[in-house]
């Protein structure tokens, strides 16, 4: 069985929380164990969280797991974008497939429920297509 870890942004737990619950019942339905679940501050840190995953050793995935909220000035999009160039940037020298699960960057609290499942299983999905 191929082993992933999942990076969970704690700035939004309780979402997270749902996420992962979401990413677990995905990875039963695509045959993929869970080895490690490690909690970062927030988006920001899911890339050295990542890169120390990798690093270590020992996982075949890796699925991140957040939400960029929308604000009133632009720093989510800058962040957003700088975070998600990272982790491709880390898919492709690693090797590794990295299952996007991040909400936004620009989501409103109207867009983040809905999007809990569907952005979870995606992210767990993609690495199973990518193994």
């Amino acid at each position: 069985m191929n082993k992933i870890s999942i990076v969970c942004g704690s700035f939004h737990e309780e979402e997270m929380k749902i996420m992962l619950d979401f990413a677990r019942k995905q990875c039963e339905i695509e045959g993929l164990e869970i080895s490690e679940v490690v909690w970062v501050p927030g988006a920001m840190e899911v890339p050295l969280a990542l890169s120390r995953l990798i690093e270590n050793g020992g996982i075949d995935g890796a699925a991140c797991l957040g939400i960029i909220e929308k604000g009133s000035t632009q720093h989510g999009l800058a962040m957003g974008q700088a975070v998600i160039k990272s982790i491709i940037e880390l898919q492709l020298s690693s090797g590794i497939p990295i299952g996007l699960g991040i909400i936004g960057p620009g989501a409103e609290p109207k867009h983040i429920e809905p999007r809990l499942e569907p952005h979870a299983r995606a992210a767990v999905s993609a690495i199973s297509s990518m193994l």
